[in-house]
């Protein structure tokens, strides 16, 4: 296993990374909305069509 040093080390770094992406996805929120605009419909139709292949292959199972 880990020992305790090593399981210090991982739980900072986690909490310091996602402390770190939080600020940087706040710094960057202004352009994210003006360049990726429509990128939420291009998840939606991702998300359906991986939906309706997974509906289809248990469909003919």
């Amino acid at each position: 296993m880990f020992s305790s040093g090593q399981l210090i080390f991982a739980l900072l770094f986690f909490v310091a990374f996602v402390i770190i992406i939080s600020i940087q996805y706040r710094k960057d929120l202004k352009l994210h909305k003006r360049y990726y605009k429509g990128t939420v419909w291009i998840l939606i139709a991702f998300i359906g069509f991986i939906a309706m292949l997974a509906t289809v292959k248990f469909l003919f199972m």
